[in-house]
């Protein structure tokens, strides 16, 4: 069960830093003046969040390699996540960069910030604050979400407790790993809280 954790945890953290980089960087393709780069990332976004996750995940691992494509079981999971999860962060963080002021952007210019020193200081920790409750429930839903490695055939925890119950008959498992989800769910919830408190003073 220890292992399958470490794979769940391994999933998660991958693909929550690589979705959310690569989110931004289609956030901002999605805002461009240039009409053709903003419609390919609206055609990524409409893919990626109008399939299911599942169907991507049997895609890559069974479809690709119909193409002479292969990849690792594990990099199959990343890849398909990180794809997946940056369309839904991509839409958040477009969506909190759109909701400030276009005040605070031309008092940036005037006060001589490049665009750099703009974004650090004045509109990310703005964005970060109203974007934290959608993002909050994107990355509890990305948690849930690591057991569907299991159709991969993946030894998470899930895999290993349906194996342990088909062995011995029993749902303890099954229900192990329910308690292990909804321990890991609340410390996300906590965390989240704490990055609350800690934006807080930005209005």
């Amino acid at each position: 069960m220890i292992q399958g954790l470490k794979i769940v945890l391994s999933v998660f953290f991958i693909t929550l830093i690589g979705s959310m980089i690569l989110g931004v960087i289609v956030a901002f393709l999605r805002l461009s003046k240039n009409k053709l780069i903003s419609s390919l990332a609206k055609g990524y976004i409409l893919l990626l969040r109008g399939t299911p996750l599942l169907l991507q995940l049997i895609f890559i691992c069974f479809g690709l390699p119909i193409l002479g494509i292969v990849f690792d079981r594990f990099i199959v999971a990343i890849l398909a996540f990180t794809l997946n999860y940056s369309a839904y962060f991509a839409e958040i963080f477009r969506g909190g960069i759109e909701s400030i002021d276009k005040g605070q952007y031309e008092a940036s210019i005037v006060l001589g910030f490049d665009k750099f020193t703009m974004y650090k200081r004045i509109v990310f920790p703005q964005v970060i604050k109203r974007i934290l409750a959608p993002l909050s429930n994107e990355v509890i839903t990305l948690i849930k979400d690591t057991s569907l490695v299991y159709i991969l055939g993946i030894n998470d925890i899930l895999r290993i407790a349906q194996i342990a119950s088909n062995r011995e008959l029993s749902l303890v498992p099954l229900v192990q790993v329910g308690i292990i989800y909804l321990i890991l769910v609340a410390l996300l919830t906590q965390a989240f809280k704490c990055i609350e408190k800690r934006y807080s003073y930005y209005r």
